[in-house]
């Protein structure tokens, strides 16, 4: 529905080998430092994104180096995420200061980026469904050096009772098919039947229609997921449209070398052939700032 005629150039994309990225943190080193660290690895910078770094991928018979090894790495210089994924997280745009909320913090890869972007300014709540999967946020967290992150478990009765209607921002890190990182996991495109991708598109209109219970008037909520499919992206969004309509959409980016990704309707649409990343889909929702208009 979206690809057209580049359908068998995308698919081809989708099962090359995919490279290491790299994002360095800005809280612990800059790109310079991060660079010489990982330059015998192969490392070099990726066009378009400021804190990445980038290890081709090796021959097929060949092993990736291994990062985690670094020095460096250890003492949270710099973190694994795809650039497709740093781009994501980059469309909240000028945080410092702000109360933000990752709805679907997972690992914490999205969290420590936005963290990294806010500085020691302002307030960042991580929250998962699952609570095995924050202990990863924690344990990066601190070696990230974050000193403004609050891990909200769901072991706790409601966890998130107190951030209702004061988020600047709400990240929706979507659970989905995960069809955009096939490269990656090559395994889960056997694994996706049409009863697991209607199960995934009811789970995101859940956590969709979640989110607007923290967005504060004026506030912005950002749909982000790891999908190539329309089903999971754009018709989740104007179906979360026609329910919420005192939500609007706004371009997902304003930096130049992302634009050209940019859909008709203001989303975010990156892809292996076209951008050199993981497939990832975005959507900036702002909520009405809540005035009446004389």
């Amino acid at each position: 529905r979206k690809f057209g005629d580049r359908v068998q150039t995308e698919a081809e994309a989708l099962a090359r080998r995919a490279p290491v990225d790299l994002r360095v943190n800005t809280l612990k080193s800059d790109l310079d430092r991060a660079l010489k660290a990982a330059g015998p690895l192969g490392a070099h910078p990726v066009p378009g994104l400021p804190l990445a770094l980038r290890i081709d991928p090796p021959a097929a018979a060949e092993r990736t180096p291994s990062v985690e090894s670094l020095p460096e790495f250890v003492k949270g210089w710099m973190e694994v995420q795809d650039a497709g994924s740093q781009v994501a997280a980059a469309c909240a745009g000028d945080i410092a200061g702000a109360q933000v909320l990752d709805l679907c913090a997972g690992g914490g890869g999205k969290t420590l980026a936005l963290a990294a972007a806010m500085g020691p300014t302002g307030q960042i709540y991580a929250y998962d469904s699952d609570a095995r999967r924050l202990a990863d946020t924690v344990r990066r967290g601190e070696r990230a050096g974050i000193r403004n992150l609050q891990v909200r478990t769901p072991l706790r009765p409601d966890p998130l009772k107190d951030l209702e209607g004061r988020m600047d921002l709400v990240f929706i890190d979507a659970p989905c098919s995960g069809s955009g990182a096939w490269r990656r996991h090559p395994d889960t495109k056997w694994r996706l039947t049409p009863e697991a991708l209607t199960r995934r598109q009811a789970d995101q209109d859940a956590v969709l229609d979640a989110g607007v219970l923290y967005v504060r008037p004026g506030g912005r909520m950002i749909y982000v997921t790891c999908s190539v499919l329309a089903e999971e992206n754009e018709d989740r969004v104007a179906a979360f449209l026609g329910r919420h309509p005192g939500f609007r959409v706004l371009p997902a980016t304003g930096d130049p070398h992302w634009l050209p990704r940019l859909t008709a309707e203001g989303y975010l649409r990156l892809t292996p052939a076209s951008s050199d990343t993981d497939g990832f889909f975005v959507a900036v929702l702002a909520r009405a700032d809540g005035r009446t208009q004389a």
